[in-house]
């Protein structure tokens, strides 16, 4: 079996957690797809050192393009996407995964490392914090522009380190007192907008770089986008569905426990 096909397989196993996960907790699957995808890439000796986690990132936007669109639509059949604040917030996510991926293709592969590993032990931190809370003050969403300045920076720094921005967004409109299943069902929304303007970026960024003929779009290594939506394109409904039985403080503590196991990975790595 040669390489590629292996490299496929494992790509495809690890889509087949990421959907599910994506489905359940509206996160694009980034915090799990870049350390594994990376590792996967150093294993078969894909891309250099310096650029591993540069087209692991890339390759997870691209890939949660797919999850994300399969999860936002199980979570509009299940009305769970409040479509009177989402529009702001994916406009604001939109431009701020725009910008960052040209930023992040110009940043030295440990300033990138050190933005994701740091974003995900504070992320870690503030869901076992909230998850632990019996009851938590109600708070008023802020004003529509105000929420999508908000979320631009949720977007850049998400497109950045190659996550949906559910990690990011779940908690942001969580504090706010929005309903966990609606704040899931909007990060999945707004996982597509991250995906599809974070991946233009590091597809122009990375174009100087890699051919289509390498097995590249960009940054974005095809046969491992390949292997990881071909399971997670089913999986992320599957997912979804189960929001529907889970209580909402065990949800929280689902996402507060892989966070914290993904935190603790990088901090190690």
């Amino acid at each position: 079996m040669s390489d590629v096909i292996l490299l496929i397989v494992g790509c495809a196993l690890l889509g087949s957690v990421v959907g599910f996960l994506a489905g359940l907790l509206g996160i694009g699957g980034g915090l799990v797809i870049v350390p594994v995808l990376s590792g996967i890439l150093r294993y078969f000796n894909i891309v250099p050192e310096s650029q591993i986690v540069l087209v692991a990132i890339a390759t997870s936007l691209a890939s949660i393009l797919f999850t994300s669109t399969s999860s936002a639509l199980a979570h509009h059949r299940n009305g769970n996407v409040p479509w009177d604040i989402a529009p702001f917030v994916m406009g604001g996510v939109a431009v701020g995964a725009l910008i960052s991926g040209f930023l992040a293709a110009l940043l030295p592969e440990p300033i990138i490392r050190g933005i994701f590993a740091t974003s995900v032990v504070l992320i870690a931190i503030r869901m076992l914090y909230s998850s632990s809370k019996k009851a938590a003050p109600i708070r008023q969403l802020p004003s529509r522009p105000v929420l999508s300045m908000l979320t631009t920076m949720m977007g850049g720094l998400s497109a950045m380190i190659g996550i949906g921005g559910g990690a990011l967004i779940v908690p942001l409109l969580s504090y706010f007192s929005l309903d966990i299943r609606k704040a899931i069902g909007c990060a999945s929304a707004c996982g597509i907008v991250i995906a599809l303007f974070g991946s233009l970026g590091y597809i122009t960024s990375g174009s100087a770089h890699y051919t289509i003929l390498q097995g590249f779009a960009g940054f974005i290594y095809l046969p491992a986008l390949f292997g990881i939506v071909l399971t997670s394109w089913f999986m992320a409904p599957v997912g979804a569905k189960s929001t529907q039985f889970l209580p909402v403080s065990t949800i929280k503590k689902i996402f507060a426990a892989l966070l914290l196991v993904i935190a603790t990975h990088m901090i190690i790595s």
